[in-house]
């Protein structure tokens, strides 16, 4: 079967009158005085900051306050981790200790309009990709950038906060290959179980309205709507995406927002829970090591370095890494899990050989081909720095500041390449609208690592070295397949983009193909599929989608790392929970997912231990 392996971005872009600001480093400036204004003089009125830094209140503990000794400790404090840890805490018996390596949010990071800036902050491990011979030819050393959240939170601090599973079908092929319990109909109750869903366009059977994290509506421009007439012209009907799981379609997007601002999984699952007396949480906190007695193959606990020093706390029951798809690998690796002769090159002791890291996947994306339009429709300087504007993000949590970066719009086609029998679809279209003179593609082009000289005009797999002292190695595959079905995939979801932009709601505001080149592209004739197919060799890149470094399943499957029940093979008191579990790119983006990963591990593990109600 063919899943929904890429993301295509459709990028509308304004030709207005010239704007002289680089917007975002104008807006900061702006926003961070608007919010010590209202910090300082009207906090009553300003909404974003009803609660203290997740930093700092309740069980944030000082190390004088932690004990010896716990029931569980998670590791990461991510999309899985956050929730995990909320749950388990529901057990007042049980003592749970969450670490996590980074620090709490800040306000920035609570803007939606900032998602493509927080890339570039302490709030991400800054992991790069390796040197690509086949892809990612325009990026800087060819190399994209892979970043992955460090913050409590995770990467729900730093990504765009859309909100999509998946199509029923992975789910499906998920259990078939030997995973039960984690076919769709076992896995809907939990997406359902974690939403606080305040959606207009919702079919509810398939939301939860009285979960912790909450889902709202994005900003809409004329743009999107013109968008979502378009698909509707060429016969993609309005949908649900989270609710029309077999269908194709266009929809706005549905986004991880309370009151316009970012919601993560730790103001979602830990802040209404930091009080309790049993739940311990430790921001800083950089996991080195799991303790395992290599006799018994038995975890203990873990070692972690805060402040300068290192500190080993034991667990009674269970060590759950969440840590995420590299990091998690990582640290298993680190413990002489992994394979056999990786190991012995690294001069790791083997203690489990397990093919951890062989697996790694991720979309790709391609964010191009571009768009001109004549009407000043895009988000633009003038629409941003204005009065209204921040008041309303301020004061209503409204306006295009609760924009996700742009995007605005989402659609699932199914491209004539399909070899797929089911009515799934293989590429997924991401709108965004923007302005060419907004802020000079500035953060544009930093998010994707693309060469200024690129834009202006227009593993060694992950199972090779990885230490402590040693840098990640994370290399993909893409374009690598010999019939070049991937590739044509691609061009044909861009064929399909130009027929959109050619429909009457985009006609009537003059859309048409930006004419610069892709440089390294001009031998092809532009626009051929040559010329489409250099395109994507030269700025395609991986989405941050990643999964699959601790594979799931069967006991029989040599790829596998952990069972269905998340426990690794051949050592007791170990669990893995997280994206990296996923064995294959399921046709979402990873949040969602991670989160509902998140609870069915913490149900999983009740159960486990006669807990669960």
């Amino acid at each position: 079967m063919q899943y929904t392996s890429a993301v295509i971005i459709f990028l509308l872009l304004s030709l207005s009158k010239s704007e002289n600001i680089a917007f975002l480093e104008t807006a900061y400036n702006h926003l961070s005085q608007i919010y010590e204004n209202y910090l300082n003089k009207r906090i009553d009125y300003a909404h974003l900051v009803t609660w203290k830094d997740l930093s700092q209140p309740g069980n944030m503990m000082p190390l004088t306050s932690t004990f010896n000794q716990y029931d569980f400790i998670i590791v990461g404090s991510g999309s899985a981790g956050s929730v995990i840890a909320s749950r388990l805490s529901e057990i007042s018996n049980w003592r749970i200790l969450l670490l996590e390596a980074g620090k709490g949010e800040n306000l920035w990071s609570r803007v939606p309009l900032a998602a493509s800036t927080m890339c570039f902050t302490p709030y991400t491990w800054n992991y790069v990709g390796e040197y690509q011979h086949n892809v990612s030819l325009g990026l800087e050393q060819h190399r994209p950038l892979w970043p992955r959240g460090t913050a409590l939170g995770g990467t729900s601090v730093i990504n765009f906060m859309i909100y999509t599973r998946g199509n029923k079908w992975d789910f499906e092929r998920w259990a078939a290959q030997g995973n039960p319990g984690w076919s769709y109909k076992d896995v809907l109750k939990y997406y359902m179980k974690s939403k606080h869903s305040k959606l207009t366009f919702a079919d509810y059977n398939y939301h939860g309205t009285n979960g912790y994290w909450s889902t709202e509506d994005v900003y809409q421009s004329e743009l999107v709507r013109r968008f979502i007439e378009a698909g509707v012209e060429l016969g993609l009907p309005r949908i649900d995406y989270n609710a029309n799981i077999e269908s194709f379609g266009v929809s706005t997007i549905q986004a991880n927002l309370k009151k316009g601002q970012r919601y993560t999984v730790a103001r979602a699952f830990l802040h209404p829970v930091r009080q309790r007396p049993n739940l311990h949480i430790l921001t800083s906190a950089f996991v080195s090591k799991i303790l395992i007695d290599p006799n018994t193959k038995s975890v203990y606990g873990v070692e972690y370095e805060k402040g300068g020093r290192v500190y080993k706390v034991k667990a009674s029951k269970e060590v759950i890494l969440s840590a995420g798809t590299f990091n998690s690998a990582q640290l298993l690796m680190l413990a002489g899990i992994g394979p056999k002769e990786h190991l012995q090159e690294l001069g790791i002791p083997l203690l489990q050989d397990l093919p951890v890291g062989r697996n790694l996947q991720d979309h790709l994306t391609f964010p191009a081909p571009s768009f001109l339009i004549d009407r000043e429709l895009s988000l633009s300087t003038s629409l941003l720095l204005n009065y209204t504007s921040i008041r309303d993000f301020l004061l209503h949590g409204k306006g295009p500041y609760t924009s996700l970066g742009g995007a605005e719009g989402i659609g699932y086609i199914k491209t004539e390449l399909s070899e797929d029998t089911k009515d799934v679809p293989d590429i997924e279209l991401l709108f965004i609208d923007g302005s060419l003179n907004t802020d000079y593609g500035l953060f544009s082009r930093r998010w994707m690592n693309i060469r200024d000289d690129i834009y202006n005009t227009a593993t060694c797999n992950y199972d090779q070295p990885i230490h402590m002292i040693i840098r990640l190695c994370m290399a993909t595959k893409y374009f690598t397949d010999p019939e070049q079905h991937d590739i044509n995939t691609l061009v044909a979801s861009i064929r399909y983009i130009q027929r959109l932009a050619r429909t009457k709601p985009f006609q009537e505001i003059g859309s048409r193909l930006n004419p610069n080149r892709i440089p390294g592209c001009e031998l092809h004739v532009f626009d051929s599929d040559n010329y489409w197919r250099c395109a994507l060799r030269s700025i395609g890149i991986p989405f941050h989608h990643s999964v699959g470094t601790v594979k799931m399943g069967p006991s029989d499957d040599p790829t596998s790392v952990v069972n269905h029940e998340l426990q690794v093979y051949g050592v007791k008191g170990l669990r893995v929970a997280d994206c990296s579990v996923i064995h294959f790119a399921v046709g979402a983006h990873t949040n969602a997912v991670a989160v509902m990963v998140g609870e069915k591990a913490a149900d999983i593990i009740k159960e486990n231990w006669g807990k669960l109600t």
